[in-house]
């Protein structure tokens, strides 16, 4: 098992983040909801996440990674997979304008499921603090459900999900991967 350090200190380096059943601690609970959903997975990785949502019946499926490898590798997987999805690589750290250009006409409005699974701690890195929470209510003005979040900086999220009006139903800290897993709703 790899701890925490090892994990924080692999996404330094870029690429991969945690393992495959390490990235899926805390998400069990909700695979279920995602039959008939759409999912958008920011910071999709190798899409794997993704994968699992549609094995449980999602009905669209799109990602984003700033790792060109990476979206690579989703969008092969995804080759195999018969549902809508687009997998892109994109720059989070300009705001959420970079969503809204890659994506273009294929960004929907609504989103029933949106992941943002180790972003948090990665952006705070990278740019503003306000920058960050105008991403965040942008993805939260996109959730139509459940808004998925796991990072070293629960509490800080936290505040912006709960001031965007979400509420949490899920909190797991057994995870080995970087961060506690938090499951908001809208109400």
């Amino acid at each position: 098992m790899h701890s925490i350090k090892d994990a924080e200190s692999s996404q330094r380096g870029g690429g991969t983040h945690g393992f495959y059943e390490e990235r899926l601690s805390g998400l069990r609970d909700l695979l279920p909801y995602g039959y008939g959903a759409s999912v958008l997975d920011i910071g999709t990785n190798h899409g794997l996440v993704a994968l699992e949502f549609a094995r449980y019946g999602a009905s669209l499926v799109h990602g984003c990674d700033s790792h060109q490898a990476g979206v690579n590798a989703a969008r092969e997987i995804f080759t195999e997979i018969r549902i809508p999805s687009r997998f892109e690589v994109l720059d989070l750290a300009t705001g959420p304008a970079a969503l809204e250009l890659t994506f273009g006409t294929h960004y929907l409005s609504q989103y029933e499921i949106v992941l943002f699974l180790g972003m948090y701690h990665k952006l705070k890195e990278q740019t503003s603090d306000g920058t960050i929470a105008e991403l965040i209510h942008h993805l939260v003005s996109r959730t139509a459900r459940y808004f998925a979040v796991r990072t070293i900086f629960i509490e800080e999220v936290g505040l912006i999900l709960a001031e965007a009006g979400l509420r949490k139903v899920h909190f797991s800290a057994l995870t080995s991967v970087v961060g506690p897993m938090e499951i908001w709703q809208r109400p």
